[in-house]
């Protein structure tokens, strides 16, 4: 896993702003003090941490609002690669923590597992990352055992645009990683850059017909109207058969926490069925 510290040193601060979500959910899952998120509402809508109520919103990841997230006066701005083309100016505020999690073709899990530790390393703490890894390894081992009577079917885990497409999440994302960490199998067995790179026709789900159907993340109303109604969703075989979970909010670009809420959900949805 990529990672660097512009101005590394011992850092002894107390004031965390996150612009990367997955980084945000480690430094919560640390319980290290962040006093601002970029796109705070929507983090929240999905993410598996609780923010502090000061928490402060410093706008689009993408385009952080720099005079607020100068206002906050950050000692630390964590980060990724998704905003390196943002970091020097980041950098003129405060030093710059960036994490690469996500990378093609690479298991984003595992790599969420060690930010728990490499960021607690940087901050001084490494004995809490520590324990907090092996914390979350246990949860992963005990939804394993769980899950071991559901592994007998393949899993194709998606998110519904509209009546036509799905977008589909491979073994190099978030929740690929999850479901093999679990013992169970993805269907779609190749890389799609974290779900970046695979809206695909629902027609493609014909090629499944003994897969079970995960949603991850509640459907807007037009999708479920629009699913509801299709003549080819309702003839899939997963779906004739009543293999369908719908998940709850999730966040295919979150941190450990998010890739844990994925499998317990997940699993708890298979075992109510």
């Amino acid at each position: 896993m990529a990672s660097r510290a512009r101005g590394a040193r011992a850092w002894g601060g107390s004031r965390l702003a996150a612009i990367d979500w997955a980084m945000a959910e480690t430094a919560a899952a640390l319980d290290l003090p962040l006093v601002a998120v970029a796109e705070k509402r929507q983090f929240l809508r999905g993410t598996a941490v609780t923010l502090p109520p000061n928490c402060a919103d410093v706008g689009l990841r993408g385009s952080p609002n720099l005079e607020a997230l100068s206002l906050v006066a950050p000692d630390l701005i964590l980060s990724s690669n998704f905003y390196s083309f943002v970091e020097p100016q980041l950098g003129r505020i405060a030093p710059v923590f960036t994490q690469n999690m996500f990378i093609p073709t690479e298991p984003a899990l595992p790599k969420a597992l060690s930010a728990l530790e490499t960021l607690a390393i940087q901050l001084d703490r490494g004995e809490v990352g520590h324990r907090v890894r092996q914390d979350f390894e246990a949860a992963f081992d005990a939804l394993r055992v769980r899950a071991t009577g559901f592994a007998v079917r393949p899993f194709v885990v998606m998110t519904v645009g509209d009546a036509r497409h799905v977008q589909i999440y491979g073994s190099d994302s978030l929740y690929g990683g999850a479901l093999r960490r679990i013992g169970l199998t993805n269907a779609w067995g190749g890389d799609t850059e974290f779900g970046f790179n695979a809206p695909v026709p629902l027609s493609r789900l014909i090629d499944f017909p003994q897969a079970h159907l995960v949603i991850a993340g509640a459907l807007p109303v037009t999708a479920r109207r629009a699913i509801g109604q299709s003549a080819l969703w309702s003839a899939l075989p997963p779906v004739r058969a009543g293999r369908v979970s719908y998940l709850p909010d999730q966040m295919p670009f979150g941190g450990a926490p998010s890739g844990l809420r994925f499998a317990s959900h997940l699993v708890t949805a298979l075992e109510t069925a």
